[in-house]
């Protein structure tokens, strides 16, 4: 396959233009309209590639389509806005990776391991944005497991997280649990969150076409 030449991409922005001026619905959108939206289209993508080899390599591509529309449709909008363009969101984001990639793009060691590239990215990062709180940038809407993630991974960086390899208290609660369990996936290098939705996964596929009660079946009254 040839190396994108990105001239789809500039195809798309007077196609963006065009469907915000003579689409009623598309018309109307708001960021916060929109919102839900983007949210939607990114569970979709990861569905497509938690599905792995089983899935078609199309669908993911559809649905990488569908996330990208939603960020050339809040672009347009802010364009309208007189706030910034596309063309700003892309040049923002080239300047980005060259500055946070200087093993590629400028001095430094380019025979870094993954994991050392990944501490510089975190160095650099934070050198550039000034936290006053170790969950400063986290949105609150972060599933559990991964906000936990990088909570963990935050509290590592400046040595204030315990030692992973530490027992539980005996009267720790779920939830302490449910930490300490990240903890271990983070020292074993495992994503807790994918891990999570991996082993849900293999439940649906085995219980798959039995007869389950609806969404409120087995549950206490509320």
């Amino acid at each position: 396959m040839n190396h994108a030449d990105g001239s789809p991409l500039v195809e798309f922005i007077e196609v963006m233009h065009q469907l915000r001026q003579r689409c009623p619905w598309k018309a109307e959108q708001t960021h916060r309209s929109l919102a839900r939206h983007l949210l939607e289209e990114t569970h979709e993508a990861i569905e497509a590639i938690e599905a792995g080899e089983a899935g078609e390599p199309g669908h993911l591509c559809e649905e990488l389509g569908d996330v990208l529309l939603q960020v050339y449709f809040h672009a347009e909008i802010a364009s309208e806005a007189g706030q910034f363009t596309i063309d700003d969101v892309a040049r923002g984001l080239t300047e980005k990776m060259r500055r946070r990639n200087p093993h590629v793009f400028g001095p430094a060691d380019s025979a870094l391991s993954a994991t050392e590239v990944n501490d510089q990215w975190q160095q650099l990062k934070a050198a550039e944005k000034t936290r006053t709180s170790i969950t400063d940038g986290l949105p609150p809407g972060l599933p559990a497991l991964l906000h936990a993630d990088k909570v963990l991974d935050r509290l590592q960086r400046v040595d204030a997280e315990p030692d992973p390899t530490a027992a539980p208290a005996p009267s720790a609660g779920i939830g302490d649990r449910l930490l300490d369990l990240v903890r271990e996936a983070r020292a074993d290098g495992i994503d807790p969150e994918q891990a999570l939705r991996d082993a849900i996964r293999r439940v649906v596929a085995a219980h798959d076409g039995s007869d389950l009660p609806d969404d409120e079946g087995g549950r206490p009254a509320r």
